[in-house]
């Protein structure tokens, strides 16, 4: 299967925006763009469109209402993160979530806690949990970021620790918080060592530019790894990418299929 493109509903305080990524919860937060629609009409534009596996983000707290109200609209058609736990995980595939994504409760002191992860899949089945593993570079290295990107932790994203992960989750998302949201190119060291490193369908989001990227994702991941366009993209305010084009790649890749 080639790759393709997933979208996605950035909320922040209860509105649909996209953010550049590092500058999340700092004093110089910076944001590309605040949408005049709810959330619900991208996930009904999502659903006209067949476009499956998007990602619903509650970046803090007061998204909770928005992140119901995509659900509603297509239920069991997209993905929700942000603060899930083993308390609320369940509540939260019952409102219509097909799969919930878990970070930075794996990560108690920022320290990766395997039982945590084990438990939360036993409670809600490893095919309905996706584990997010964004990420910050160091060196020559990708460290998990925790707490809307915010903290280092300890694990690093690399062979192992996917492979490791992959016995409790059926899918990866992976924000490159980096380049997240300031539409200059993506990350192609990672998407290529992730095309290298994972087993599991797999999202890779920050820094997508132009629709050349998804054919440029496929290239470095062989395929392995699927894109999601955010402050560039025409329905988020920006220039470079038509939403129009991506479903049109969609509908051909899956054609091709």
């Amino acid at each position: 299967m080639p790759s393709v493109f997933r979208p996605c509903i950035d909320l922040h305080n209860g509105a649909v925006k996209q953010i550049v990524g590092g500058t999340l919860d700092t004093s110089s937060l910076r944001t590309n763009f605040v949408s005049q629609h709810p959330s619900e009409y991208y996930a009904e534009l999502y659903r006209k469109n067949e476009l499956t596996g998007g990602h619903v983000i509650k970046l803090g707290p007061g998204n909770d209402d928005a992140a119901r109200s995509a659900l509603q609209a297509w239920p069991n058609g997209l993905q929700v993160g942000g603060g899930i736990n083993e308390s609320n995980a369940q509540e939260w595939l019952d409102a219509g979530a097909e799969k919930v994504i878990v970070t930075s409760y794996l990560f108690p002191g920022a320290k990766f806690d395997e039982n945590r992860l084990r438990r939360l899949a036993e409670k809600v089945g490893k095919e309905r949990l996706v584990v997010d593993v964004s990420c910050r570079r160091r060196d020559n290295r990708w460290i998990v970021a925790m707490d809307r990107w915010q903290v280092m932790t300890d694990m690093e994203v690399n062979a192992e620790s996917l492979a490791l992960l992959t016995k409790y989750c059926s899918e990866f998302l992976i924000h490159a918080a980096d380049v997240e949201g300031l539409c200059q190119g993506i990350d192609e060291q990672l998407v290529e060592k992730l095309g290298e490193w994972v087993t599991i369908p797999t999202t890779y989001a920050g820094g997508a530019r132009s629709t050349d990227d998804l054919r440029l994702v496929e290239q470095l991941s062989g395929g392995k790894v699927d894109l999601t366009f955010g402050s560039a993209l025409d329905i988020f305010g920006g220039s470079q990418v038509k939403f129009d084009e991506l479903c049109a790649y969609n509908r051909e890749a899956f054609a091709k299929a």
